[in-house]
Parts: C-alpha cells; structure tokens; sequence
C-alpha cells in the first residue's frame, strides 16, 4: 500500500504575488492599484518586476504587460480582477 501524500493549502499570507510590467503603463499602473489592495487585504506578499530590465521576462511577456503571478503561476494579463485574484490567493 502507498503512502497517502496530503497537499497543505497555502494560505494567503505564504502566497507570492508578482507584478510584471514597465514603467509609463497605464494597464501596469491600474494592475498594480488592485494587486497592492487585494495583497494589503490577505497578507500576501507582493513584488513587482520591470520588463525593461529583464531580457527574459520582455522575451516572455511583452505583449501581454501588465502580467500577474501568483507563485511564479500565471494568473493573468492585462486587467486584474480583485475577486479572482483573492480567490487564487485562497482568502
């Protein structure tokens, strides 16, 4: 008989939310309002990332700027929804 593996849920406070985009976004600049209030609101940890200084991340994301994360997981692109994101977040 195999080992039953039980998957703990993060809560929201362990969960990483990651911001990526450039400076002079409008779509960044709305991205970031809804991000820093739904993280301030479940305790989750919030970074951003600037496509400009990161060869990578423009080749993967340009056209789709601002880009969420949540655990290094896409979440979505260009618009945040608040309700969603929480969700995601488990809170």
């Amino acid at each position: 008989m195999s080992p039953v593996v039980r998957r703990t849920k993060k809560r929201a406070a362990e969960r990483v939310v990651t911001l990526i985009g450039k400076p002079g976004c409008h779509l960044c600049d709305d991205a970031r309002s809804v991000v820093e209030e739904v993280c301030a609101a479940t305790g989750a940890s919030f970074e951003e990332k600037d496509i400009t200084q990161d060869e990578a991340l423009h080749r993967a994301y340009w056209e789709q700027i601002p880009v969420v994360l949540v655990d290094g997981e896409q979440h979505t692109f260009w618009r945040v929804d608040a309700g969603r994101l929480r969700r995601a977040l488990g809170a």
